[in-house]
């Protein structure tokens, strides 16, 4: 399936947590025309990108805080110099994977993201449907008890 879907789009990107990366780099970079609270759902969207490198670094065997870091100077040196570095999990390092044949269409990373955008938006929807303003009320008032700072009746 996805052999085919790199034959029809006739477009890859890097494997390896490196798409992910440049568009944590790209976001932060974008973040800073922003001015207010939208500002801090953008940083946050661009930290959680960062999660698939992470998470490959730990499966391997790797200091991911080390590889992190090792993956932001990369990608921070500018667009085409550090765009295609990734976690190569073979060799246990950072490298350029789009050189080292470590491709993956294009279409699957866009799926991939879109998905992952969607459910976090329909967390975010259930969070606001669920939150009671009656039952917020009767939890602070109990808090308030438990700490010995309200008032009895």
């Amino acid at each position: 399936m996805i052999v085919r879907r790199a034959f029809k789009s006739h477009a890859v990107v890097a494997g390896g947590g490196a798409i992910e990366m440049e568009l944590s780099r790209y976001l932060r970079e974008y973040l800073r025309d922003i001015p207010g609270k939208t500002q801090l759902v953008i940083n946050g969207y661009a930290k959680a990108l960062e999660t698939i490198p992470k998470t490959l670094a730990e499966n391997s065997g790797m200091d991911s805080t080390d590889v992190l870091n090792k993956l932001r100077q990369k990608h921070a040196k500018g667009e085409e110099e550090g765009r295609w570095y990734g976690v190569n999990v073979l060799e246990g390092n950072v490298d350029d994977l789009y050189k080292k044949f470590v491709w993956e269409p294009e279409q699957v990373r866009i799926n991939v993201l879109q998905a992952a955008t969607e459910a976090a938006c329909a967390i975010l929807g259930v969070d606001q449907t669920i939150r009671n303003p009656k039952s917020e009320q009767a939890q602070a008032e109990a808090a308030g008890r438990l700490d010995g700072t309200s008032k009895a009746p």
